[in-house]
């Protein structure tokens, strides 16, 4: 009797699988309690070092990776906290929106083709905010749990 060839995840591959990244602070991503994500290998809907180390698992393999400092999103970057004119924000969105420190922006990319978003680290008097352009977990030690349910 053979043993069923099981799939296994490979550049291409369309996956469907839970998955949970978590830094220093707790949780950022965490689909185990809801619907499982879909993404295809290689087409950068991930990191490329957690895309990595999805390569060669098996339809059903449950794994957990500890990813040094820096190498799962990169280091933190000075370049990417800037200062955003009120009257600039105002021409993106809602002129009458009001922000807070630890919140979300969402703007469009200027091709306005994708969006891309930055935490509001300040706001000055006349409305002008502090964005932080970097990705949550930049320069920080990540974890990477996976549980792969199907590879396509």
């Amino acid at each position: 009797m053979t043993q069923p060839i099981t799939a296994k995840a490979q550049a291409g591959s369309f996956l469907t699988l839970h998955y949970r990244l978590a830094g220093p602070q707790g949780d950022v991503v965490n689909t185990f309690g809801g619907q499982p994500a879909t993404l295809t290998l290689g087409t950068h809907e991930l990191a490329p070092a957690l895309q990595q180390r999805l390569l060669g698992l098996a339809e059903g393999a449950r794994a957990t990776f500890d990813i040094p400092a820096g190498a799962a999103f990169g280091e933190r970057s000075a370049d990417m906290v800037q200062w955003l004119a009120r009257r600039d924000l105002d021409a993106l969105g809602d002129p009458q929106e009001s922000y807070v420190p630890g919140e979300v922006v969402e703007m469009p990319t200027p091709d306005g083709q994708g969006w891309f978003a930055g935490v509001v680290r300040a706001v000055r008097g006349d409305g002008a905010l502090q964005l932080d352009f970097n990705h949550p977990l930049a320069g920080q030690p990540v974890t990477f749990e996976v549980h792969v349910i199907g590879v396509l």
